[in-house]
């Protein structure tokens, strides 16, 4: 950051590491003052506040705590690639080429978040020591997104997203958008609600609902993925289909198949 005549210059790196920040926070809070739309809701918001197991106070500590380690990797791992970066800007990707990077960075990312996720349930030991945590959110609201063991934060995001940045090659520049998008799609998921033209929806078949499935008592061995593609809960078998109907006193449910449960 450095001070110009023309006023404020931040560099890509900085936005790189604090607008995914800004951005979860906007994102999350225009959500929050959705969340009075029953009619929209996968569950209600009496079941918000009386089933899930933690407070939006620790989970708003929780979730800064996790982005303060993510900022910190960021600094660092922008540091180490500085030279790299500085050869980019003096070539600026063409856009088949950032198209690829951030295409290779989504399967890169999916790909580790399955597996680290799966393993962190297939593990009692990690499941109950870490990964409960996040699932202490029985009811999830957007801004809960992020709330994750310490540890879990670390290897699922922060460092699935430092490999996701190394090995598609995109630059600082490229990395504000990807991880920026990254964030809205993992804030949407959470969010917990099912709004009529939704784009992720329409897009993506690893949505809101899916998701839910994956927060219920029957489809916790399911639904992995995150945060982009089903592919790998397709190719390995835990994929779980649902039906989404309307709630009697408003808004919608999700559930899984009868098929399903009975596995």
């Amino acid at each position: 950051m450095k001070i110009t005549e023309g006023g404020l210059e931040i560099s890509d790196e900085i936005l790189g590491t604090i607008a995914p920040i800004v951005v979860y926070w906007v994102y999350s809070g225009i959500y929050v003052m959705l969340g009075a739309l029953e009619n929209y809701r996968l569950h209600s918001k009496k079941d918000e506040d009386e089933k899930n197991l933690v407070s939006k106070k620790d989970v708003v500590k929780g979730v800064l705590l996790q982005q303060a380690v993510q900022a910190i990797v960021a600094t660092i791992l922008f540091a180490v690639t500085g030279n790299d970066s500085e050869a980019a800007k003096a070539q600026p990707a063409s856009l088949l080429v950032l198209l690829r990077q951030i295409v290779v960075a989504m399967l890169i990312l999916d790909t580790w978040q399955y597996f680290m996720h799966r393993y962190m349930h297939a593990n009692k030991f990690l499941y109950r020591h870490i990964h409960s945590r996040h699932h202490r959110l029985v009811v999830p609201y957007a801004f809960g997104a992020l709330y994750n063991h310490p540890l879990e934060g670390l290897l699922l995001d922060t460092i699935g997203g430092a490999l996701s940045f190394l090995l598609s090659g995109m630059s600082p520049r490229a990395s504000i958008f990807f991880f920026s998008f990254a964030t809205i799609k993992t804030v949407d998921d959470h969010c917990g609600l099912w709004l009529p033209g939704n784009l992720f929806h329409l897009i993506f078949q690893n949505n809101t609902a899916y998701h839910d499935i994956h927060h219920q008592l029957y489809g916790n061995k399911y639904n992995y993925s995150q945060p982009f593609f089903v592919t790998w809960d397709r190719i390995l078998g835990t994929y779980m289909p649902y039906s989404l109907e309307k709630r009697t006193g408003g808004g919608f449910e999700a559930r899984p198949t009868k098929d399903c449960k009975e596995n």
